[in-house]
């Protein structure tokens, strides 16, 4: 690629188009921001039910007493805490050091031990090759610049018989209930970050995200391109939110 080739590549932002290289540091001064509210934000934003997702995500992964796992965009804990309860090996990881030190303060409220932290970029992790069981990312992989980087270096750094799992929001497919959503992200969502993090445009951004991610046919396609096998996509409320899985063989 050439450097002006380069400097002509773009990447979503909302519903913005951006210079590539602007979207990270627009991307980590957006969770900056809204760090410290991030999970109350979770808790009014999808009426608690993030909550029941992030369980059904977790049981999907099952993990199991020794497993060394990476929970990838995992700043607050949210995903890791309920994997550490299995008794897995969990690193946490997420390029905003300001989600990173909610997480870390999050754990030593609840008296959890053994948890690494780690800031990395998922598009270039430093992880030796084939070092995990397991990569997660939950609600993250929609604001990485370049996904298919990401994915590869998920792929690259889980062993052989390792797997994938990704949960991210989606485009809903069932009739008349995407209205209903669209509405009530569009209108309600932003308000609701003003009221309760002080931050209208943060929670807008979010929500402009989730519009430009790939439908889950072509996320799937994504995942199978960057080198997994049985590949599998299970959506939750017609599509809202979907668990995507995939196997390094």
């Amino acid at each position: 690629m050439t450097a002006s080739e380069t400097a002509q590549e773009t990447a979503s932002f909302g519903y913005e188009d951006i210079p590539a290289e602007e979207k990270e540091g627009r991307v980590g001064a957006i969770f900056s921001n809204v760090a410290r509210k991030y999970d109350v934000m979770n808790d009014a934003m999808s009426v608690g039910m993030h909550r029941l997702w992030k369980d059904k995500f977790v049981r999907r992964v099952r993990p199991q007493p020794g497993e060394a796992i990476l929970d990838m965009a995992g700043g607050t804990g949210d995903i890791a805490f309920r994997m550490a309860k299995h008794g897995a090996n969990i690193t946490v990881s997420d390029i905003n050091q300001d989600m990173l030190d909610v997480g870390i303060e999050r754990a030593a409220k609840r008296g959890l031990e053994g948890l690494e932290w780690s800031r990395q970029n998922a598009e270039e992790l430093t992880f030796p090759t084939r070092v995990f069981d397991a990569y997660t990312i939950a609600f993250g992989i929609r604001n990485v610049t370049h996904i298919d980087r990401a994915l590869a270096e998920a792929h690259r750094v889980l062993k052989f018989g390792g797997r994938f799992f990704c949960l991210e929001f989606s485009t809903t497919e069932w009739p008349g209930f995407s209205e209903i959503y669209d509405a009530y992200s569009h209108k309600l969502v932003p308000k609701l970050g003003q009221m309760i993090a002080g931050d209208e445009d943060s929670y807008r951004y979010l929500i402009e995200s989730i519009r430009r991610f790939p439908p889950m046919p072509e996320f799937e396609k994504m995942i199978q391109a960057a080198g997994f096998k049985r590949t599998r996509v299970e959506p939750i409320l017609g599509g809202l939110v979907a668990i995507h899985s995939g196997w390094k063989v």
